[in-house]
């Protein structure tokens, strides 16, 4: 069959073309830059979602369409990211109209859900993210979806997934999450935030797109989910299979909190967002993520975040990231601290 993927370079992309080559299908892959680590046999284009025509021509033939390109970013407002991620959305699913696809899978996110007001709980019909104080990525998200669904109402057949946070191999890039962990694993992280999130693996994301288009109910929404994490565990286990010392110490949310007004402003001077609303709003709620559906009706079975962690790990040693510490040095040094 033939398929065409845009955002193809990205990091669902990259591990969604392994799934499609996999299973033996054309593949147009459709980015601004060139995987290096796409598989053999995918042709690449370039496209712009900004543009119909660009798309039209990047996608005519295709049978399904797999839309991944999003602008992610934690600033309150970005006109580059809204239009990226609302415009786009409307302008690729006009071309699969206009081409004559049979189906467009949409990879949105939990954040088109509104996790502040959702009471601590998030399924298909929990709150959308359509105030104006939310974070422009979380209403991005959910305008693109509402997008979609005007062309969807002129013919489209096409289904929404929102995967949760997504981490795990491979990853090039490297997402946020996984830096994070990855410097955990090189025992650069003493100390972390408290707070936990639904984190999936980035394989079972791509298993769940490829399962929307095959059994999804047009014009569906189907939350892919993976496991609730403390993120002070998930450092910890990251350390560990790497031989080294996890963090010790998970500071309360409670404690930073009420200096985000401060924070915020000083890390924006500094090139960081790691302390502000928008990077800590998902910790702050820690909504239970609710993934009945799509195992109902996609028969998706995510994997286990030990599994995902230990496979990144790995991924981190077999690809130069990182070093780990032979068993029994690793082993003294346990042994020592402990000593001590």
């Amino acid at each position: 069959m033939k398929v065409a993927v845009t955002g193809a370079a990205g990091y669902v992309g990259t591990n969604l073309l392994t799934v499609l080559a996999q299973q033996g299908h054309e593949i147009t892959a459709i980015d601004r830059v060139r995987s290096l680590h796409s598989p053999a046999g995918v042709r690449w284009v370039e496209g712009d979602v900004l543009d119909v025509a660009s798309m039209r021509r990047a996608i005519d033939g295709a049978e399904v369409v797999y839309h991944l390109v999003a602008m992610i970013t934690l600033a309150q407002r970005d006109d580059r990211a809204w239009a990226v991620n609302v415009q786009g959305v409307r302008n690729v699913a006009e071309a699969a109209l206009d081409v004559g696809a049979r189906r467009l899978v949409h990879c949105s996110s939990i954040h088109s859900f509104d996790q502040y007001t959702c009471g601590g709980h998030i399924d298909e019909s929990s709150p959308r993210s359509a105030d104006g104080s939310i974070p422009v990525y979380d209403r991005s998200k959910w305008f693109g979806e509402i997008e979609l669904r005007k062309v969807v109402d002129k013919g489209l057949d096409a289904v929404i997934c929102n995967p949760t946070g997504v981490f795990g191999p491979v990853d090039y890039g490297l997402s946020r999450i996984n830096s994070m962990l990855r410097d955990s694993a090189r025992g650069r992280v003493p100390l972390v935030i408290s707070g936990g999130f639904d984190l999936v693996d980035v394989r079972d994301v791509a298993a769940g797109l490829v399962a929307a288009s095959e059994k999804g109910r047009t014009g569906e929404n189907y939350l892919l989910t993976g496991e609730m994490v403390r993120l002070f565990d998930a450092f910890r286990l990251a350390a560990a299979c790497a031989g080294r010392r996890g963090p010790r110490y998970a500071l309360p949310l409670r404690a930073i909190t009420p200096i985000l007004p401060i924070a915020e402003p000083i890390g924006r001077r500094f090139g960081s967002d790691v302390v502000s609303r928008a990077a800590l709003g998902a910790l702050l709620a820690a909504p239970i993520v609710d993934g009945s559906k799509a195992r109902a009706e996609l028969g998706y079975r995510p994997r286990s975040t030990t599994e995902t962690v230990r496979d990144l790990v790995a991924f981190f040693v077999t690809s130069g990231q990182l070093t780990r510490r032979p068993a029994r040095k690793a082993a003294n040094t346990r042994a020592a601290a402990a000593g001590a």
